[in-house]
């Protein structure tokens, strides 16, 4: 598994051939959550600082964190016309660095992430609850125990399996090491919170809208409680992102590389193959 020095760290990353792609995840997950989908695309996957076999440097590991180290990744690897492939805050990631650097994208395909911030009132009673708590002080370290085993066994519609649980259990040995994982959990944008991070959300929104010459590509899934994207932000989508296709990839949890891997490597091939990206 290669490695870059990135500002004060450094940031691991897969590598599978030369293809432009680069899959970025969310929370809690890392680069492991690509193996079954980046050999069949290849490009590269890293895992976000803090995250995965990533460094873990004294920082907030705020949105705008994870952007400044993302920057350097790509910068040190100097990536361009690339096509981002982004899930759960790797999404939000993606959206970001492509509205910062218009001319270094090529494509951009996403699944159950932010797209936009959010209000309390659109989340189910037992998701505002949970905000809640993430946002009192001293709260979020003691909810985000057992959140990463959770997340591969509650938030997929089949456990992964014990060898690939400990891959992503292993960077989390304690809670101090569990701190890019509540950060994230804490930074969900509901009501105008975290300030600092809806005026980027945003300004992607804005590049999203008007960015008609950049392809977008939505998998959409189904039949899960968990999931981020549902058929009314599905229409938002297609209504406010430009040159927007959308697939179905079936039935997934919100994890859904773990479900459908095969699917979303053949939504993107397809997709990718239409508009030249490949």
């Amino acid at each position: 598994m290669p490695a870059v020095h990135v500002l004060d760290s450094t940031m691991h990353y897969e590598s599978s051939g030369s293809a432009p792609f680069v899959f970025l995840h969310g929370n809690p997950g890392s680069s492991h959550i690509w193996r079954n989908v980046l050999p069949e695309l290849g490009g590269l996957a890293p895992d976000l600082i803090g995250m995965g076999r990533s460094g873990k440097p004294s920082i907030d590991y705020s949105f705008a964190d994870h952007a400044r180290y993302l920057d350097a990744w790509f910068d040190a690897l100097e990536l361009e016309r690339v096509v981002l492939v982004g899930h759960d805050w790797g999404g939000a990631l993606a959206f970001d660095w492509a509205t910062r650097n218009p001319s270094r994208v090529a494509g951009v395909a996403f699944f159950e992430t932010m797209v936009r911030p959010l209000k309390m009132t659109e989340l189910q009673p037992a998701a505002q609850e949970r905000v809640r708590k993430l946002r009192t002080p001293g709260l979020a370290e003691e909810l985000v125990e057992g959140f990463v085993q959770k997340a591969f066994t509650g938030g997929v519609r089949t456990p992964v399996s014990e060898e690939d649980l400990a891959v992503y259990l292993a960077p989390y040995p304690d809670r101090e090491s569990l701190r890019p994982v509540a950060a994230w959990a804490q930074q969900l944008p509901v009501d105008g919170e975290p300030a600092t991070l809806v005026p980027r959300m945003e300004a992607y929104g804005e590049w999203l809208r008007t960015s008609v010459e950049v392809p977008k590509l939505l998998v959409t899934f189904e039949n899960a409680p968990t999931l981020l994207i549902g058929p009314e932000l599905t229409a938002w989508c297609s209504a406010n992102i430009a040159a927007l296709d959308v697939v179905s990839g079936g039935e997934a949890g919100h994890h859904a590389q773990e479900d459908r891997p095969k699917e979303i490597a053949v939504a993107i091939t397809a997709w990718a193959d239409r508009h030249g990206l490949a």
